[in-house]
């Protein structure tokens, strides 16, 4: 059951993340705004997207634990909050370790370390691709 949930979890949120990241593509050059407002706009919304990541693995984790009983958080106290400050931690790769996966958790933390990672880099090469698109339009618009 583990390897099911961890899989739908990367399935999840890769596929979140790619549907973020399109919708950014497409809307953003049809806002009538500054071209550095549209780069926040960006990193504001792949912010986001990283945000709904966290909370997906954290519900995950919830699940496997609380409902499951296929694990805890050895550290913590097992409430919702403790499941997303782990999830955040685990995702950005940060690891303080004051909190512990303890069972079948393990499994999913692995899962997320390596999808935050790779959902990290995507949205650095998003980000740098649009800096370049935007940057460039704004220097055209001063001359």
């Amino acid at each position: 059951m583990v390897i099911v949930v961890g899989l739908l979890l990367l399935v999840a949120t890769t596929v979140l993340h790619y549907e973020v990241l399109r919708l950014l593509s497409f809307s953003i050059t049809r806002l009538a705004i500054q071209p550095r407002a549209k780069l926040l706009v960006v990193v504001f919304g792949t912010f986001v997207s990283h945000a709904l990541h966290v909370v997906l693995y954290a519900l995950g984790y919830a699940l496997l634990a609380d409902v499951m009983g296929l694990g805890t958080l050895a550290g913590g106290s097992d409430t919702f909050i403790d499941y997303v400050y782990f999830s955040a931690e685990t995702y950005t790769s940060l690891g303080f370790g004051d909190l512990m996966p303890i069972g079948p958790l393990r499994l999913i933390a692995g899962v997320e370390t390596l999808n935050g990672l790779l959902l990290i880099g995507w949205s650095a090469s998003f980000i740098y691709i649009s800096m370049e698109r935007f940057w460039t339009a704004e220097s055209s618009d001063r001359r």
